[in-house]
């Protein structure tokens, strides 16, 4: 039986654990065992630049906070070397980046399970999340998509402007329908 100051700093770390589960919009389970040093580090780097924050973590403290938050479903992938990425700000970021590194990597590391917005997802929905562009990205083929018909107005205006200013007079469509 540990002693009380162990015992407190344990049910510290696994309180701490449960929080960042619990606020993180995703988060990401592997297995890491036989990645080397050099693949790590850059790997850490990586998540690091995405903002995601990426711990090698105990399989019993990952356990208790996740039976506190209401995980009870990652019990089962909980053995072996663990490490958990999360991410509060883009909820792809940790599957994209852990799937692109494992793709690499298959023969030793390995998505065990992750969770989203509250609810624990399969390998399978990390996987189909993973291929989901990054946020910039996507944001900016919304807002391309949202340009393309005021860009194309720009343009009809302007070809417009441009055969008044060269001194042929545009007869409006519908008299030009007339007299063809």
């Amino acid at each position: 039986m540990p002693n009380a100051k162990v015992l407190s700093e344990k049910q510290a770390m696994v309180a701490q654990l449960a929080e960042k589960m619990k606020n993180a919009t995703s988060g990401v389970l592997v297995d890491y065992k036989g990645i080397t040093v050099e693949e790590d580090t850059k790997l850490r780097s990586e998540l690091r630049k995405a903002n995601v924050e990426y711990t090698v973590v105990k399989n019993t403290l990952v356990r208790f906070a996740a039976n506190q938050i209401g995980f009870e479903e990652l019990d089962g992938v909980l053995h072996g070397t663990t490490a958990m990425a999360v991410s509060v700000d883009d909820p792809t970021a940790p599957a994209r980046l852990l799937a692109e590194f494992a793709k690499s990597h298959d023969k030793y590391f390995n998505i065990k399970a992750g969770f989203l917005e509250g609810k624990v997802v399969d390998v399978a929905t990390v996987e189909s999340l993973a291929a989901i562009p990054p946020k910039d990205i996507l944001l900016s083929t919304v807002l391309g998509t949202m340009m393309a018909p005021v860009a194309a107005l720009a343009r009809v205006l302007q070809a417009v402007a441009d055969k008044k200013s060269e001194g042929g007079e545009a007869a409006p469509a519908a008299e030009a329908e007339t007299q063809a």
